[in-house]
C-alpha cells in the first residue's frame, strides 16, 4: 500500500501539472468571475427577516430604518386596469345590416297590402292570410281591421317605421347589442307619438320589435389598442416611505400595501431564489459566451493573451462591486434622490479603461453587457439600464482618440453631460416632477462624471503595471521632455537627441499613412538610440569638432561598439520600465542589417579573405511590427538624407526610395505586415517631411561686405552734399 505522503505527493503532482494547462487555467478564472459576478448581483445586504402573511396579525412593531423610495407594482396594474376598463368600445358600422332591415320590413309590408288588395276574398279570409303572414301576433279584431284597410295606409305606417329606424341606424354610434333594446323603447314612444289608428300602432310596434336588430360592432383589435394606451399613460404608482416612518403596530392586520412596503425595506423572510440565481448564472455564462467569441472573431490577438482577458473580467467585476456599494447607500432625509443612485454608478469607467487598454470596439460590447447586469443588480429598473449604457458609449467615445491626460477630465464632462441627459429622458417618460428631475439629474450626472474619471485615472497606472499593457496616457507621459532618460539622451548626446526628433517625425507621418500608432511610433523613435549615452562619441553625430575615434581601431571593433547600443537600450528600457512596445522597437529598429561603412572599410583591408559579411550585423531581430520597421525606416532614411549634399526635392525622394528598397531586398522588412502599398505611402511621407525640413533657403550675403558697401555710399553722399552746398 501507498503511504499517506507517496499518495499527498502525487497529489500535488497531478494538481501541479492541471495548474499548468491553459485551459484548465483558463476554465477556472471563468468559473471563479462567474460565481463573483452572480454573488455581486444576486445578493441583499439586509440586517433582518421576518415571516409575514397578509391577513395575519403582525409579530411585531414595524418603522423604517431607512428612507426608500418603489414602485407599488399591485397599485400600478390596478390604476392601468381601471384606465383600460374605463375606455369606450369602439364600435363599427356595418351598412349590409341596414339595408337588410328595410328590406325586411318591405317585403313584409308588401305581403300585407297584397292581403289587403284582394278583392275576391271576403273579410274572414282576408284576415286567415293575414295572421299566416305577419311574423308577430296582433289581436284578432284589431287583425281584422287590418286585413279590411286600404294598402295605402298600411304604406304610411310602414314608412314611419323605416324612418325611425334609419334614423337609429345612421346615428354615430349606430344600434350596438347593448342598445338594442333602449332603441326599441325609443322608436316606440316615437311611433306612439305620431298617434296612428290602433292596428297600424300595433303593426309598426311588431315591425320595430321583428326587424331591429344591432348593425354596430365591436372591433376588439382598436379597442385592445385604446386600452393599451389608456393603460400606458398611467404613471408608476410610486410610494415613500420616510426614516422612522411606523409601517404596522404589532398586532395589527397585514395588507397588502405593508407587505409592498416591507419588502422594500427588505425586511421580510423570503426563501433563497435558487431559480433566479441559477438563471443569472447562466445569463452571465451566455454573456460571457458572447464576448469571447465576439474576441476570438474579431481580435484573437486578446483572446490569445490570457491576462488581457483577466483584465476584462476584473474590471466588470470591480465596477459591479462599486456599483452594489452604490446602490447600498440610504439617505435617511432624502429618500427619493436615494432612490436614483442608481444612476451613479460608473459604467463609463469600465468603458474608457478597456478603450484605453485594449479595444474601442470591445470596450462598447462590454459596456452593453455591463449595463445589462446593472439593471438586473437593480431589481430589473430599466431606466438605470438605458442610463447607463448611454453614459458608458459616450465615455469610450470620449477616450478613443487621447492625446493628453487632460482628455480623461474631457471624457469625464462629456459622460456627465450625457447622464444628465439620460436622466432627464428617462424621468420625463416615467412622469416625475421637473424641479426634481433637475437636480437629480444634474448633481448624480456630475458624480458619475467625476467618479468615472476618477477611477479610469487611478486604476490605469496599476492595471498598466499589473498586466504589462501600454496606454496612450503612459505613452505621453514618456514623450515629455523632462523624462529621465531623454533628459540624458539631451545633455550627453544631444546630435542622437536631434536626430532621434527628426526621426520621430517622419515615423509618425508615415505611421498616419498606413493607419498605425502614431503615438507609440513617436515615443519609440524617441527612444531608439537610448543606448548611445553609453559610448556617445562613438557616433557621428555626437562628434562635433573631436576627432573620430573609429579612424584608430579596427572595423570589427568598431562594428562591436557601434551595434551594442541596442542592447545598451533594451537593458536601459527595462531598467526604468519602458512599455514593451518601446523595448521592440528598441531591439528591432536594426533588424539584422549590414553596418555598411564599416564592412566596405574592412574590404579595403589587406586581409579581405578572412572577412564575414556576418561579423558586420546588428544582432536582431528583424522588425516584427509595423511600428519597428517604421522606425526603422525613418532612422535609415534621416540619416542617409543629412550626409546628402545638394538636398534637392528630386534627390531626397530618390535616396528615400532605393533605402526602403535596400531594406526589402536585405530581407528586414519580411516580418512586419507592411505591404507595397503601404510601403509606397510611407515613402510619400518621408519625402513630404524632408522637403519641409530641407526646403531650400534664400542665400544671406556676407557681413563684412554688406558693411563695407555701407560705408561706401555713405562717403559717396557726404561728397555729394559737399558739392551742393558749395555751389
Amino acid at each position: 500500500m501507498l503511504s499517506v505522503g507517496r499518495i499527498r505527493g502525487k497529489m500535488a503532482a497531478v494538481l501541479s501539472m492541471l495548474v499548468r494547462q491553459r485551459t484548465i487555467r483558463r476554465g477556472g478564472a471563468a468559473l471563479l468571475f462567474l460565481v463573483a459576478i452572480t454573488f455581486i448581483i444576486s445578493v441583499d445586504f439586509v440586517p433582518e427577516k421576518n415571516d409575514l402573511t397578509v391577513g395575519y396579525p403582525s409579530p411585531k412593531t414595524f418603522e423604517a430604518e431607512k428612507g426608500v423610495v418603489f414602485e407599488d407594482r399591485n397599485k400600478t396594474e390596478e390604476l392601468r386596469r381601471r384606465a383600460s376598463e374605463a375606455v369606450k368600445k369602439v364600435y363599427e358600422k356595418d351598412p349590409k345590416v341596414s339595408a337588410a332591415v328595410l328590406n325586411d320590413i318591405t317585403e313584409l309590408g308588401n305581403k300585407v297590402r297584397e292581403v289587403q288588395g284582394d278583392a275576391a276574398a271576403d273579410s274572414a279570409a282576408k284576415t286567415a292570410r293575414l295572421k299566416a303572414v305577419l311574423p308577430f301576433t296582433i289581436n284578432e279584431a284589431d287583425l281584422a281591421v287590418l286585413a279590411r284597410s286600404a294598402p295605402k295606409e298600411t304604406e304610411i305606417a310602414e314608412s314611419f317605421v323605416k324612418d325611425l329606424i334609419t334614423q337609429a341606424m345612421e346615428a354615430e354610434e349606430g344600434v350596438s347589442q347593448e342598445k338594442l333594446e333602449e332603441t326599441k323603447k325609443s322608436i316606440d314612444g316615437q311611433l306612439a307619438a305620431v298617434h296612428l289608428a290602433r292596428p297600424f300602432d300595433e303593426f309598426a310596434l311588431g315591425l320595430n320589435d321583428r326587424y331591429l336588430r344591432p348593425n354596430a360592432f365591436v372591433n376588439h383589435d382598436k379597442t385592445r389598442q385604446k386600452q393599451e394606451e389608456a393603460a400606458n399613460t398611467v404613471p408608476p404608482a410610486m410610494v415613500t416611505v420616510k426614516a422612522g416612518e411606523k409601517i404596522i403596530g404589532k398586532g395589527e392586520i397585514l395588507t397588502e400595501d405593508h407587505l409592498a412596503k416591507l419588502q422594500a425595506l427588505g425586511l421580510t423572510r423570503q426563501l433563497v431564489p435558487f431559480k433566479s440565481i441559477i438563471g443569472i448564472f447562466l445569463l452571465i455564462t451566455l454573456l460571457m459566451g458572447v464576448v469571447l467569441c465576439y474576441i476570438y472573431q474579431q481580435n484573437r490577438e486578446i483572446y490569445e493573451h490570457a491576462g488581457h482577458l483577466y483584465l476584462l473580467g476584473i474590471i466588470v467585476l470591480v465596477i459591479l462591486a462599486i456599483g452594489k456599494a452604490i446602490v447600498a447607500i440610504d439617505i435617511n432625509r432624502w429618500p427619493e434622490l436615494g432612490a436614483q443612485f442608481g444612476y451613479m454608478v460608473p459604467l463609463a469607467a469600465a468603458g474608457m479603461l478597456i478603450a484605453i487598454l485594449l479595444d474601442s470596439r470591445l470596450a462598447i460590447l462590454v459596456v452593453a453587457i455591463t449595463s445589462l447586469l446593472l439593471g438586473i443588480m437593480t431589481g430589473n429598473q430599466l431606466r438605470f439600464d438605458l442610463v447607463g449604457l448611454m453614459g458608458g458609449i459616450t465615455g469610450v467615445y470620449s477616450v478613443s482618440k487621447l492625446s493628453q491626460r487632460g482628455d480623461l477630465v474631457r471624457a469625464g464632462i462629456y459622460t456627465s453631460a450625457s447622464i444628465v441627459s439620460g436622466i432627464m429622458i428617462v424621468g420625463l417618460i416615467n412622469g416625475l416632477p421637473i424641479v426634481f428631475l433637475l437636480t437629480s439629474s444634474l448633481s448624480l450626472g456630475l458624480i458619475n462624471g467625476i467618479l468615472s474619471s476618477i477611477v479610469t485615472n487611478g486604476a490605469l497606472p496599476f492595471l498598466e503595471s499589473t498586466f504589462r499593457l501600454t496606454s496612450p496616457v503612459r505613452l505621453l507621459e514618456l514623450s515629455h521632455p523632462n523624462n529621465e532618460l531623454l533628459k540624458r539622451l539631451l545633455t550627453e548626446a544631444p546630435g542622437t537627441y536631434h536626430h532621434s526628433i527628426i526621426v520621430a517625425n517622419l515615423a509618425e507621418a508615415a505611421a498616419d499613412a498606413v493607419k498605425g500608432e502614431s503615438l507609440l511610433v513617436r515615443v519609440g523613435a524617441y527612444y531608439h538610440d537610448i543606448g548611445k549615452v553609453k559610448r556617445p562619441y562613438f557616433c557621428a553625430e555626437n562628434q562635433m569638432d573631436c576627432d573620430n575615434p573609429h579612424d584608430k581601431i579596427a572595423p570589427t571593433l568598431s562594428t562591436l561598439i557601434l551595434t551594442s547600443h541596442v542592447k545598451d537600450g533594451v537593458e536601459m528600457a527595462k531598467e526604468h520600465k519602458l512599455p514593451q512596445g518601446i523595448i521592440d522597437i528598441i531591439e528591432q529598429h536594426h533588424g539584422s542589417g549590414l553596418v555598411s561603412y564599416f564592412y566596405h572599410k574592412a574590404l579595403e583591408g589587406d586581409r579581405t579573405e578572412t572577412i564575414s559579411e556576418e561579423e558586420f550585423r546588428y544582432e536582431g531581430p528583424k522588425p516584427r511590427s509595423r511600428e519597428a520597421a517604421i522606425v526603422m525606416l525613418a532612422d535609415s532614411v534621416e540619416a542617409a538624407v543629412r550626409s546628402l549634399q545638394n538636398r534637392t526635392p528630386g534627390r531626397i525622394e530618390g535616396l528615400v526610395r532605393k533605402i526602403i528598397k535596400d531594406k526589402l531586398n536585405d530581407g528586414q522588412l519580411e516580418e512586419s505586415d507592411l505591404t507595397f502599398k503601404d510601403l509606397n505611402a510611407i515613402a510619400n511621407a518621408f519625402v513630404r517631411v524632408l522637403s519641409g525640413i530641407f526646403h531650400s533657403r534664400v542665400e544671406y550675403p556676407d557681413m563684412s561686405q554688406e558693411m563695407e558697401r555701407r560705408h561706401k555710399n555713405a562717403g559717396t553722399r557726404k561728397q555729394l552734399a559737399g558739392k551742393s552746398s558749395g555751389g
